[in-house]
């Protein structure tokens, strides 16, 4: 085990079948957060999970689709009450680039599974942590809450406008997210993501190289551990061997640490840059 970065991750990695409804809104299809209801089951995993929906100001306005950005620990993005060490203020951010940028999107944040996150986002084994469920619960992202956004929300579903967004763990699952399914999301932006808990990532980042059109943004914190900073420029020199390197980069921010603080601050920026909005 490498002990500086795992004891400084592993308190924040422990911590922290629905039928398509006929085309058209949500009946509470109105901007702002709201929390679904009832949850989604994750069918081979036996359990429910709770979906919390951020739709842009002018959603009740006219008919225009949007961009989807999908994320892990809903109960960290958008309410201090419900997170664990503070939000990500992801609401307060996209109604800021709306207003000063003119750009919208629908984000849908996925709740956490409390003891299982350290399982349920590793699409890996590990020997400490057990069997992962990577796979199980990201097939529930593509197969069950996907089509289920898309089937009652106004979305453009195509992988262009299709973003994977997480940190630490979630980090990891958005990046295996964008190599194991290209032709669903087309954008991922890689918190400070925890390699050192799957090795195997690098082989199969690898092994599955993405298409031109692809954007990855990997961030990393200065004060997150030298650990974590090796593994994270292991990735991107990985990454920059592919024949698709355009939209592929390493954001470093120095003074910043493994929270939910330092991810807020770098969530505008990496939005801005996965989209290509103007400065």
């Amino acid at each position: 085990m490498r002990a500086l970065a795992a004891n400084a991750l592993i308190a924040l990695l422990v911590c922290a079948g629905v039928a398509p409804a006929s085309a058209g809104d949500s009946p509470s299809a109105r901007p702002g957060v709201s929390v679904l209801a009832p949850p989604l089951r994750i069918a081979p995993l036996g359990r429910d999970r709770t979906l919390r929906i951020y739709l842009p100001p002018s959603y009740a306005q006219g008919q225009r689709r949007y961009p989807v950005i999908y994320m892990h620990d809903g109960q960290n993005l958008f309410d201090a009450a419900t997170s664990f060490a503070g939000e990500w203020g992801v609401d307060e951010t996209l109604d800021e680039l709306a207003r000063s940028k003119g750009f919208e999107a629908i984000v849908v944040g996925i709740d956490h599974g409390g003891d299982r996150r350290t399982t349920e986002l590793n699409p890996w084994d590990h020997p400490r942590f057990g069997r992962g469920e990577g796979e199980a619960y990201l097939d529930f992202v593509v197969e069950v809450v996907k089509p289920f956004i898309d089937a009652r929300y106004r979305t453009r579903p195509e992988p262009a406008s299709t973003a994977i967004i997480g940190s630490s763990l979630g980090g990891l699952i958005s990046h295996y997210a964008i190599h194991r399914h290209p032709q669903v999301f087309g954008k991922a932006g890689v918190f400070s993501p925890a390699y050192w808990v799957a090795p195997a990532i690098y082989d199969y980042v690898r092994e599955h190289p993405l298409p031109a059109t692809a954007r990855v943004e990997l961030t990393m914190g200065g004060r997150e551990g030298s650990e974590p900073i090796t593994d994270v420029r292991r990735m991107q020199a990985l990454l920059a061997q592919a024949p698709a390197t355009r939209g592929q980069q390493l954001v470093l921010e120095p003074q910043a640490e493994h929270n939910e603080a330092a991810w807020r601050a770098r969530f505008g920026p990496t939005v801005i840059r996965l989209f290509d909005l103007p400065d």
